[in-house]
């Protein structure tokens, strides 16, 4: 029997799409704390906070993006989300103080949000359902790629050409993200169900909520590596490790993601998810106690093939278990839920690095991996046969 198309044109250009968006992301929160502090005079607390005003923009535009997308349409949503995102990147030019750039990164990081949803809830509606999970793992990559080429490019055009560069480089790649977002031609699914009142079903998929609990018990963990990393390879001494981390981190992914996907699609989600928390636990192990370059990255490597094999099961489960009608609000559900995980763990976690310190933290998470085991167990394991019946 002859496979399904995957890569299809509309596939390929959503997923370009949103690995335009998430770069521009990333390589304006890795610089937005010195740019505020270097700018505006801020204190480091303050400018901490303008450089992740922008998750709490980007959860408020998804929260309400999952509803809108169910009335309006995929392509409306990603159009209005774009051109916002591009409005936003121009106001950087803006003589301004240090509340009109917050009132700034908060908009922007809302345009953001209502794009980055529309963009996957448009690839959960192109691609093939007997290849959901392959499609998932091979969309994520755009999403994982931009973590790690995101903040290399900010940090070098920084340090090379300034703060202005990167706002202009930001808004040439908006531009193609907005020309890219024209040529798409996704179906065009709408709810018929009409709601009146205020419902909690209008802003989130039930049937997606236990998975993506799951993925906000994952990011806290993982966000003691988006938020500690640099500092802790400095403390240990390995600061080249670490400036290699992500890059290292990125490729096992790349690598590992065309069989992982694979196998999800007809062993389940189980398959993959599990070995995925027993690897994100080692992993947390061996960078605890890393104390030579060759260690650190090894622990990169295994927490690659561990994490962030776990992050597109979950959200393959999380599309799996929604209607299709309802696709934008399953990954609107599965989003909100990893934003709050990666935006509260480096807060929850803050406090406790002055008491147990880095290493003392990593392995603490590793404990808390272990359990998290139990946790996916009732929360989705005991059901992933019965979802992957339903769905073959």
């Amino acid at each position: 029997m002859e496979k399904e198309k995957l890569f299809t044109k509309d596939f390929i250009t959503t997923s370009v799409v949103n690995f335009v968006l998430t770069l521009s992301m990333y390589l304006l929160l890795v610089v937005m704390a010195t740019y505020a502090i270097e700018t505006h005079a801020a204190s480091a607390s303050m400018a901490g906070f303008v450089a992740s005003i922008f998750i709490i923009g980007s959860l408020c535009g998804r929260l309400f993006a999952g509803r809108l997308i169910t009335k309006l349409g995929t392509k409306k949503m990603l159009i209005i989300g774009t051109i916002l995102f591009l409005i936003m990147t121009l106001c950087y030019f803006i003589p301004s103080n240090l509340l009109l750039l917050m009132a700034i990164r908060l908009i922007h990081g809302i345009g953001f949000g209502i794009a980055t949803t529309a963009t996957g809830t448009i690839v959960s509606q192109v691609m093939p359902a007997s290849r959901g999970g392959e499609g998932i793992g091979y969309f994520s990559l755009s999403t994982v790629l931009s973590t790690a080429i995101g903040p290399l490019i900010g940090i070098y055009l920084m340090r090379t050409q300034g703060f202005e560069s990167i706002f202009v480089f930001s808004f040439i790649i908006g531009v193609v993200s907005l020309l890219l977002t024209l040529v798409i031609k996704p179906p065009y699914i709408i709810s018929h169900v009409q709601q009146t009142g205020f419902k909690w079903s209008q802003y989130f998929e039930v049937r997606s909520l236990p998975i993506s609990l799951m993925m906000f018990y994952g990011a806290l963990a993982y966000s003691s590596i988006l938020s500690f990393i640099t500092a802790y390879a400095a403390e240990v001494n390995l600061i080249s490790a670490g400036s290699l981390y992500f890059l290292v981190y990125a490729l096992i992914i790349l690598a590992s993601r065309p069989f992982t996907g694979r196998i999800m699609d007809i062993r389940g989600g189980n398959s993959i998810i599990y070995p995925g928390i027993i690897l994100f636990a080692i992993g947390l192990v061996l960078l605890s106690q890393s104390t030579s370059t060759l260690m650190f990255l090894l622990a990169a490597a295994i927490i690659g093939l561990g994490y962030g094999n776990f992050q597109s099961a979950t959200q393959a489960i999380a599309v799996k278990a929604a209607p299709k009608e309802r696709m934008g609000l399953a990954n609107s559900t599965y989003f909100i839920f990893l934003d709050l995980g990666l935006g509260f763990g480096p807060v929850a976690l803050g406090y406790l690095i002055p008491t147990f310190g880095y290493r003392g933290v990593y392995l603490g998470l590793a404990a808390y991996m272990v359990v998290g085991i139990f946790v996916y167990f009732l929360l989705h394991g005991r059901k992933d046969k019965q979802l992957l019946a339903e769905t073959t």
